[in-house]
C-alpha cells in the first residue's frame, strides 16, 4: 500500500465567488506502515489535507493516490479519528466502539467478542457499560480510538485526536498509540501542533508552510523503537524537535 499526492491543491470560494487557495500544490509519498506526523502553523491546511486523504474533500488540482487509484471518496480499509471523541451519548462504550462492525452488518455477539477483546488495551475494561458523560476527557478519546481500531484499517488519519486534552493525558494516549500500532501495523497520517509529540511518535516530520500549505521540510526521525517518554531527554530527540521547530519558526521571519 502505498498513498502518493502529486501537486495536490485545494481552494475554497470567497463570499465573493474568488478563489482561495487554501493548501498546496503539495507533492509527497507514504509507503505501507510508516508513521508521518505533519506540523505547521494554524490555517496552513493540515486538516484539509487529512480530508481529502480520507475522501471527504475533492482536490481542485493535482492528485492523492493511493496505489495507483484516485482518492475521490472514502476509500475501503481508511479510518479517520478527529479532535473531538463525537460519541453517541446514548450509546454505551461497548456499543459505540461496536458501532463501524454494526453498521458492517456483524452479529451482535461477534462485534461484542471483538471489542471486549480489545477494551483491555485501551485500560477501558471496567467501563464497558459506561456513557459518555461518565467518562473523562481521556477515556472518551480512548473510545474513540477503539472505534477507529476496531475497524482494523491499513491507512488511519489522525486530525489532532489529543489537541484538547492535558499535557499529561496526552502523552499517555500518544503512547498507547505507539502500543496499538505494534500489534496492529497500520499507514499512520497525524496532525498535531505539538513538536513533541509528533518526534516521539512519527518515522517522519512533514513541515508545511503558510497558507496555501506547501511541503517546506520532510524530516526523518531516526530514533530507535520501540519510542518511550524519557526519549524527550535524549540528544538526539531534543536536537530533532529544534530542526523541527525552527523550520516553523523561520517561516515567521
Amino acid at each position: 500500500m502505498r498513498l502518493s499526492l502529486r501537486e495536490l491543491s485545494v481552494s475554497y470560494r470567497d463570499p465573493k465567488g474568488d478563489a482561495l487557495p487554501a493548501l498546496g500544490p503539495i507533492s509527497f509519498d507514504v509507503v505501507e506502515a510508516e508513521f508521518v506526523c505533519v506540523v505547521g502553523p494554524t490555517g496552513c491546511g493540515k486538516s484539509t489535507l487529512i480530508r481529502v486523504l480520507a475522501g471527504l474533500l475533492p482536490a481542485t488540482s493535482g492528485a492523492a493516490r493511493c496505489d495507483g487509484e484516485v482518492i475521490d471518496r472514502p476509500m475501503h480499509r481508511f479510518a479517520i479519528m478527529f479532535q473531538d471523541a463525537n460519541l453517541m451519548p446514548w450509546r454505551t462504550v461497548l456499543d459505540n466502539i461496536a458501532l463501524p462492525l454494526e453498521i458492517a452488518g456483524v452479529q451482535r455477539e461477534d462485534r461484542y467478542e471483538v471489542v471486549r477483546a480489545l477494551l483491555p488495551q485501551l485500560h477501558l475494561e471496567n467501563f464497558e457499560l459506561a456513557y459518555p458523560a461518565e467518562l473523562s476527557g481521556g477515556m472518551a478519546q480512548r473510545v474513540a480510538l477503539g472505534r477507529v481500531i476496531v475497524q482494523q484499517p491499513t491507512v488511519l488519519l489522525l486530525d489532532e485526536p489529543f489537541g484538547a486534552l492535558d499535557a499529561l493525558t496526552r502523552e499517555k494516549l500518544s503512547l498507547e498509540l505507539l502500543r496499538l500500532r505494534q500489534r496492529y501495523v497500520q499507514t499512520i497520517i497525524m496532525v498535531t501542533h505539538d513538536i513533541s509529540e509528533a518526534v516521539l511518535l512519527a518515522d517522519r516530520v512533514i513541515v508545511m508552510s503558510r497558507r496555501p500549505g506547501r511541503l517546506i521540510e520532510d524530516i526523518a526521525v531516526d530514533l530507535p523503537r520501540p519510542r518511550k517518554p524519557d526519549m524527550i531527554y535524549q540528544p538526539e530527540f531534543l536536537q530533532l524537535t529544534k530542526h523541527v521547530r525552527d523550520s516553523i519558526e523561520d517561516l515567521s521571519s
